[in-house]
């Protein structure tokens, strides 16, 4: 049968069963959701049913009456057709093969449990669509035990009777979807970003480029037609590019800095090894990235507030925003790959400026020990003192550090000053993995395309300004009130009111303040088994205050 059966039949069905045939179909329902109670598993047409108690609440709430008419059906199955590739989600988690086979039985045969299995299908799927809408597919849990993401239900809506009034309203059922669960505009820019790129692969996708060696402006290779024709497709060569030159030139090494750019890679406008690499991604891999980063945005979807920072940490940067736009931004230093920064939320409190810096247990263990092993000058050299558990300064050259192997018992404290390993200023968000953001002596590793340096904080350029921005008083606190007392070196802590959310996240495609598409390094490799879940079978894990069916 064609994708869709016509509503003027489908309508032309339903207005045709007799009240019998419905109260049938009723009694058909309500053991259905007795049998779901009683064994806390329902299969209907080869399809799990895996919205619970919901699901039971839901039918109990209508007096098990089919919910779902002939046009809501159609257009149910419309929208997990057209909607669910452009949330980067799968048609076939939202029952789309098996509700159309029971539409074409019930057209061909029309019968009460046909028509209860549809219902019970077509609810299951709006139940599914509104969870991933709410949540996500996967419960970020599963991956990383560190994420502290809000997972909480609408404290303001019943969610069955919303399910009942989507499947029983005459107004559009897109409309109403959309209108529970509105989206930012970077959300949306990502979102125009993955059906560009599907359209791309529609289309048949990009050309290789062949590698080999670096291509430099003014060369002259064949591999320069394939370069022209393959940023041609991203829009990196401008529309209307000429794509058969065999040249490099200056058009071409503009369009080049710009790919370079949009993926992280230094924008030279030289054509190395690591160019070739990105040109050559697929570009399924392109919309995979795009798709879990839909994703990654809708588990933070109930921590978004107004006002936040947001630190997105394999595109090194860091991000404040102001009524969710995007108002500054600037290069970030992340953790190292065995010491990464870890994903999670929490809340600015204060800054402090000329901090000290207590060298934490690991730090102390892995680094600085050994160093102290052999040379017990190295504390003198970077200004940290070595403070007993009295409170007093220690003479290092008077310890035995040989005796330790793991803790010590002395506080090694670095003293404020430009050496200091947090710079000048730091950003505190108390929390268990005592990360925060901070100022840097190591500036020079901001001209590098990749930054993972450090050891799980997240060190940030242009601290001055966010500094600023954060204390929401240029009168007694601007930049030059602010220099003022990193040049006294008295460490001194300023409280923020309100406090500033900070998101600190994993997009390995995201958007530039333009708009445009950048793609990053999976530098902690946690695409794959996100990936794999998304792919995956659907689990609703029961969010905050919601029961799975016993």
């Amino acid at each position: 049968m064609t994708r869709l059966m016509t509503f003027a039949v489908l309508t032309a069905w339903f207005a045709a069963a007799s009240p019998a045939t419905a109260d049938e179909v009723g009694e058909l329902l309500q053991d259905r959701i007795d049998e779901l109670l009683y064994t806390g598993e329902l299969s209907v047409a080869g399809q799990a049913i895996v919205s619970g108690q919901l699901l039971a609440d839901i039918y109990a709430q209508n007096e098990f009456r089919p919910l779902w008419s002939a046009e809501r059906t159609g257009e149910l199955i419309e929208m997990i057709a057209i909607g669910a590739p452009a949330e980067g989600l799968l048609a076939r988690d939202y029952h789309y093969e098996t509700l159309q086979q029971l539409l074409a039985e019930q057209q061909a045969n029309p019968d009460p449990l046909t028509r209860a299995n549809l219902d019970l299908v077509g609810t299951d799927a709006i139940i599914r669509i509104g969870y991933h809408q709410r949540f996500g597919k996967v419960d970020p849990s599963d991956l990383d035990p560190n994420v502290n993401f809000r997972r909480e239900l609408w404290p303001d809506r019943d969610p069955a009777s919303a399910v009942i009034g989507a499947a029983t309203s005459t107004d559009p059922l897109l409309d109403i979807v959309q209108g529970f669960f509105p989206r930012s505009y970077y959300y949306v820019g990502l979102r125009d970003q993955l059906l560009r790129h599907l359209q791309i692969q529609a289309d048949g996708g990009w050309p290789a480029v062949t590698p080999g060696a670096t291509l430099r402006p003014g060369d002259v290779d064949p591999r320069v037609v394939e370069m022209r024709r393959r940023l041609a497709v991203t829009g990196d060569l401008p529309a209307g590019a000429d794509l058969e030159s065999d040249t490099y030139d200056a058009s071409l090494e503009a369009a080049v800095k710009v790919f370079q750019g949009r993926h992280g890679l230094d924008a030279d406008g030289i054509s190395g090894a690591k160019t070739f690499e990105a040109l050559n991604v697929p570009v399924q891999t392109r919309i995979n990235q795009l798709r879990m980063s839909l994703e990654r945005l809708r588990w933070i979807d109930q921590d978004v507030t107004n006002d936040f920072v947001a630190v997105n940490i394999p595109d090194y940067r860091v991000f404040l925003l102001r009524d969710r736009k995007i108002v500054w931004s600037a290069r970030a230093q992340v953790g190292k790959p065995y010491r990464a920064t870890p994903i999670f939320r929490g809340d600015i409190q204060y800054l402090e400026l000329n901090p000290t810096w207590t060298v934490p247990p690991g730090i102390l263990r892995n680094d600085i020990l050994p160093r102290l092993k052999q040379d017990p000058s190295y504390v003198v050299n970077k200004n940290i003192s070595v403070i007993d558990r009295d409170g007093r300064t220690v003479d290092p050259f008077s310890v035995d550090w040989s005796k330790y192997s793991r803790g010590v018992p002395y506080t090694l404290r670095q003293e404020p000053g430009p050496n200091n390993a947090l710079g000048r200023i730091k950003f505190i968000f108390p929390n268990e993995h005592f990360v925060f953001l901070h100022d840097t002596p190591s500036r020079s590793l901001f001209d590098r395309s990749e930054r993972a340096f450090s050891s799980g904080c997240i060190r940030i350029d242009k601290p001055l300004e966010l500094a600023e921005l954060l204390l929401r008083d240029p009168d007694n606190w601007s930049q030059a009130d602010l220099q003022a007392v990193l040049d006294s070196r008295e460490t001194r802590r300023v409280n923020l009111k309100p406090r500033e959310p900070v998101l600190i996240l994993y997009l390995t495609a995201s958007l530039d303040l333009d708009g445009s598409i950048r793609f990053a390094k999976d530098i902690y490799d946690r695409d794959a088994g996100l990936l794999a879940a998304l792919n995956g079978p659907v689990r609703l894990t029961p969010p905050a205050g919601v029961a799975a069916a016993e």
